[in-house]
């Protein structure tokens, strides 16, 4: 299972749709704090109610083990283990945050919590996590979970994207190395459509789907937003990236349905041999392999493609602790043991992801890799490579689905020619000012 599989679907803006949540049933199988509090006062110890997303049944022994090494450890804490489907999480959440029935630890991503962290949803950890705490994880991803230089969420567990390219298509078209930056991606793209007649590689520009564009503003070092949270790309190099995917496709080298599809398209493609290039976790490899193992067979890794400024996307799940827990020192502490290098390269090992702690991702694992290695040893082992200087490259704010929309909108409207890149840049910008 891929545990970023549906992450996107959180993203959705809150504001829609919260009464519903907050009318709908709080059933979850957790208990009240009140109820949570006095059978604490009568067994003399704490309960930590602990929420993940999705990860039963292939993870329970390992959160089994996990909860009773830690309860081993701590004979005065509990831990109440609600693993929530996917697509009920966000209601769940905000149902609970609402009626202050809250779990004490909760998983999620960077992205949907911090729409929550601007409501002082979760506990401030700037003060409660120590520096030497602090330190064990890696710095840009710490700084994911922070919303105006307040930390809300210790970081979990994370996927890098890499490259993975079709050898087979990229010897038809005589080409012997995969591109490292978007400028070599451009030039690829048009000699593989003019010697094979396939595209190099699928991105979507479906507003609610994936934010690989977004990202792309910014590793070509283009902002999205300043300072004060105005727009920042109605510049020259913000409208020399609209120029950029408008030019591909005109140019008829990205496949047409890049404007009404998402990323599962682009697996799709790759794995039908269409595409000569995917962008995608090492996780996917295990996947082609079973459902077109001729293209596995004919795939290579490399490292991500970036831009000028070499920056690497990450995309991060973290751990918040609710302000109204009843137990915050319970519950940090073992959000803590949950995310120290020891479990983390264990999940990590078991889930087949990528580690948040320093110490975890220069472990053996990650680094040393068998003369035969497998093309998934390989991925893991360059997806690994790319953590100290990889960060979470969209900045963690509230109306974020609502900055990609109006830059997907627009950039659309350019590439379908309804507008000329220069309005598009400008009405782009004006949107978001005036939001």
């Amino acid at each position: 299972m891929n545990p970023f599989r549906h992450w996107r679907k959180f993203l959705a803006l809150v504001l829609v749709g919260s009464l519903i949540a907050i009318l709908a049933s709080c059933s979850s199988g957790s208990r009240s704090a009140n109820e949570t509090a006095a059978g604490d006062e009568q067994s003399g110890t704490q309960t930590v109610e602990f929420w993940t997303m999705q990860l039963q049944p292939k993870f329970t022994d390992y959160f089994n083990q996990l909860i009773a090494d830690f309860e081993a450890e701590n004979a005065d804490i509990t831990v109440n283990w609600v693993d929530v489907p996917w697509a009920d999480m966000q209601s769940k959440v905000l149902t609970a945050v609402s009626a202050n029935t809250a779990p004490d630890v909760v998983n999620l991503n960077p992205d949907f919590a911090s729409q929550l962290a601007s409501r002082n949803a979760w506990l401030p950890l700037n003060e409660a996590v120590s520096a030497e705490q602090k330190a064990v994880y890696l710095p840009k991803i710490w700084q994911a979970s922070t919303l105006a230089n307040e930390s809300f969420g210790l970081p979990w567990y994370l996927t890098a994207r890499v490259t993975l390219y079709n050898q087979n298509i990229f010897q038809a078209a005589g080409i012997s190395d995969p591109p490292a930056t978007f400028a070599e991606l451009a030039e690829v793209a048009k000699q593989i459509k003019a010697e094979t007649g396939k595209h190099a590689f699928f991105i979507s520009f479906v507003p609610d789907d994936a934010a690989d564009v977004m990202q792309s503003f910014v590793q070509m070092g283009v902002p999205l937003v300043d300072q004060e949270g105005n727009a920042a790309f109605n510049t020259p190099a913000g409208r020399a990236v609209f120029q950029y995917w408008t030019d591909l496709y005109q140019q008829e080298l990205l496949p047409r349905e890049v404007l009404t599809q998402g990323h599962r398209r682009a697996i799709e493609l790759y794995q039908a041999g269409e595409t000569a290039i995917l962008a995608s976790g090492a996780e996917f490899l295990d996947a082609i392999a079973k459902n077109a193992p001729d293209i596995a067979e004919a795939t290579a890794v490399a490292p991500q493609i970036s831009g000028s400024t070499g920056k690497t996307n990450v995309a991060v799940m973290n751990l918040v602790i609710p302000r109204s827990t009843d137990v915050p020192e319970a519950a940090l502490k073992f959000a803590l043991y949950v995310t120290n290098d020891e479990n983390q390269l264990a999940f990590a090992k078991a889930a087949n992801v990528l580690p948040s702690t320093i110490a975890a991702t220069e472990d053996s694992y990650f680094t040393d890799l068998p003369a035969d290695a497998s093309p998934v040893e390989l991925a893991r082992s360059v997806s690994a490579n790319q953590l100290a200087n990889a960060e979470v490259l969209i900045p963690a704010m509230e109306d974020i689905k609502e900055l990609q929309k109006i830059v997907y909108d627009n950039l659309q409207a350019a590439m379908l020619a309804e507008k000329t890149v220069d309005q598009a840049v400008e009405d782009a910008a004006a949107e978001w000012d005036a939001r």
